[in-house]
């Protein structure tokens, strides 16, 4: 393989906007994913849900942000290396030697590590059953809205993905309730009051104990986290949202400064190896915040420190885009 200016590790929109950078300052880039599409989790995870806090976008669903990303990230024409994992780096005398769980080796200048949080899984509720109704009843996400419409949907959970879905299926679903363990929240607090003045059931204090039906989820059993008792609750579709279970893999043994499954970086997004570079979710700092918002302008950062290392007569800030001719290359 073809030796590159920046190898870009993760295909989500910090990663995305990381290439084009990239390729905007006539650098040559390589994405490498595990997933076998571009978008990370916008694109995986929760592509028919509303995303209100991109600037320039009041609201927007996460399917067309991924789309614009995609579309913006290679129209430089980075090498696209997909549905591979990256599982070992190796110093050479040029920069880096990625190798991948497949067998690729993929030599590199420079590498920007923009893996969000890693290899990522739902967290399960932790019943009998729970595998058995998975798909047929249990989810753990929506691919696409029109699975639950007219359907009794229970949600489960009290972050901002329980209460983003409980307000994008409003329309289409039938009967709505959310269930939480507490009366506390973690969503944004717009999000909370708009789900109470709606026609949603909150259910508090609650947790679910059993899964009922044959060959597709019937109902729950709820039990009271207070006073223990339990009651029937009748459902078609039970959303699961609280939380995922993030790990960087093989990335933990690159000898990079971990720090609670977030890789250390300095005020140029650099880590402790040379030439390695970490943005978005994957990366931790004083007054991180996990924002597509803040994490592109970590990827710019990045992107042009590395440009400097790379070459010292190049200037750190290009200019405004605005100012530019930017012509990318003919497909």
């Amino acid at each position: 393989m073809n030796t590159v200016d920046v190898t870009i590790i993760g295909g989500g929109p910090c990663g995305l906007f990381a290439s084009f950078y990239a390729g905007l300052r006539g650098m040559s880039v390589r994405i490498v994913d595990s997933l076998p599409e571009l978008g990370g989790q916008l694109t995986a995870l929760y592509p028919e849900k509303y995303v209100y806090d991109v600037p320039g976008f009041p609201k927007v669903l996460a399917k067309d942000l991924a789309r614009d990303f995609i579309v913006q990230g290679i129209q430089f024409g980075p090498e696209l290396v997909l549905e591979e994992t990256a599982s070992e780096l190796i110093k050479t005398e040029d920069g880096y030697l990625l190798k991948t769980l497949k067998g690729l080796e993929l030599p590199t200048r420079t590498v920007i590590i923009a893996a969000g949080a890693g290899a990522f899984q739902p967290t399960r509720i932790g019943v009998e059953r729970e595998e058995e109704f998975h798909g047929k009843g249990i989810f753990y996400g929506v691919k696409d809205k029109s699975t639950f419409a007219g359907k009794n949907v229970t949600i489960v959970g009290g972050g901002d993905s329980a209460f983003d879905w409980a307000m994008n299926l409003e329309d289409v679903a039938g009967p709505m309730s959310l269930i939480h363990r507490r009366d506390v929240f973690k969503a944004h607090e717009d999000s909370i009051e708009k789900v109470k003045a709606s026609r949603v059931e909150m259910k508090l204090w609650f947790a679910v104990k059993h899964l009922h039906g044959e060959d597709y989820l019937t109902g729950v059993t709820l039990e009271n986290t207070q006073t223990k008792e339990s009651h029937h609750h009748e459902c078609d579709a039970v959303i699961v949202n609280i939380g995922f279970k993030s790990n960087l893999g093989p990335l933990k043994d690159w000898g990079l400064n971990i720090e609670k499954n977030q890789i250390k970086v300095d005020g140029h997004f650099e880590t402790n190896l040379p030439g390695v570079f970490a943005i978005g979710d994957v990366a931790t700092f004083p007054s991180k915040l996990k924002l597509i918002a803040t994490g592109v302008g970590e990827a710019a950062t990045a992107v042009c420190i590395a440009k400097t290392r790379l070459d010292p007569t190049a200037k750190l800030f290009p200019g405004h885009s605005s100012d530019m001719e930017i012509t990318a290359p003919a497909s």
